[in-house]
């Protein structure tokens, strides 16, 4: 059998490598994207609420609750940052995850181009072969007419 062919197998199995890889790479760009939209909407929710505390501010505000508003305003910054942190990690882990596809694609890519370079050599071999049995029919034939 020839070395391209059984090098077929090693192939499949890094194509099948990589689309893992790509798969986890779609997972981690999810939960990354997934995660910033938490974030956004964590903050357009504070930015309302601040909203909300100035409009009501115009009129005569208890301190107790002005207290209880500060109080909320500081544990959405507690979770933003929490939810930040997260974040960081997620995109950490997208990195990994890109460059564990990267590597896939580049072993994929010179499993195929190593392929290749034996399908040329086997041709190249088998073009000589096909090439020497031609002309030693040549010089057999040559040598029956010359007799």
């Amino acid at each position: 059998m020839l070395r391209s062919r059984r090098l077929a197998v090693v192939l499949t199995l890094e194509e099948r490598k990589e689309q893992e890889a790509l798969e986890k790479l779609g997972e981690a760009r999810q939960q990354v994207e997934a995660q910033q939209q938490q974030i956004d909407d964590l903050n357009r929710y504070q930015q309302e609420y601040r909203d909300q505390i100035r409009s009501n501010q115009q009129g005569v505000v208890s301190v107790t609750r002005l207290q209880a508003w500060q109080a909320f305003i500081s544990q959405l910054d507690q979770v933003l940052r929490q939810q930040q942190k997260q974040l960081d990690l997620l995109q950490q882990k997208l990195d990994e995850a890109r460059r564990q596809w990267q590597m896939a694609w580049e072993r994929r890519r010179g499993m195929e181009k190593y392929i290749e370079t034996c399908r040329q050599q086997e041709q190249r071999e088998q073009d000589l072969k096909e090439q020497k049995l031609s002309d030693e029919a040549a010089g057999r034939a040559f040598a029956r007419r010359r007799r």
